[in-house]
């Protein structure tokens, strides 16, 4: 059986909330929240499924926590060859909707630029409302974008086909 490891930067909670209910959703999972368990990109090395949670800030940039380790990753490109990867993270598309969940986009190409096997999880963009995300590949997110600021309502549903998804994909 293929070992999953949920990776989680997130500042308002809601990304944090995600990857908990991913957790219990993604039988015999591992959490590792960015700020307070994670330790050196060795630590992607003792996964075969890499599910990478982000929240968007600034102008679509990723979480806080995540910023040395993908500085570290862009130079030394670590060989992530073999490792699945989907990616999900928040994102306001009303207020913030000209970067929204921009920050999945750009992780996205730097894990597959490492060797990782990308594409997986994709989203469709129906549904909402926004301006602009470097997320958007091709029509699709390239992950699942969680807006519990203006729907909320929607997001439980969202996690919970976003995981069924993930592993239809990945044959988990």
């Amino acid at each position: 059986m293929a070992s999953v490891g949920i990776f989680v930067g997130s500042s308002g909670g809601v990304t944090q909330e995600a990857a908990e209910k991913l957790e219990e959703l993604f039988d015999g999972a591992e959490l590792i929240n960015m700020e307070e368990d994670y330790d050196d990109l060795d630590q992607f090395d003792e996964f075969d499924v890499l599910l990478i949670g982000s929240s968007t800030w600034g102008q679509g940039d990723p979480q806080r926590d995540w910023v040395d380790p993908l500085y570290e990753m862009e130079n030394e490109e670590p060989d992530f060859s073999g490792k699945k990867v989907a990616f999900f993270g928040a994102g306001d598309q009303k207020t913030h909707g000209e970067h929204f969940v921009s920050a999945l986009g750009k992780m996205e190409e730097i894990f597959h630029k490492c060797g990782a096997k990308t594409g997986f999880g994709h989203w469709p963009t129906d549904g909402y409302e926004y301006d602009y995300s470097y997320a958007e590949k091709a029509g699709r997110f390239c992950g699942l974008p969680i807006d519990d600021i203006n729907q909320e309502e929607l997001t439980e549903e969202r996690i919970t086909s976003w995981a069924a998804q993930v592993k239809g994909e990945m044959g988990l």
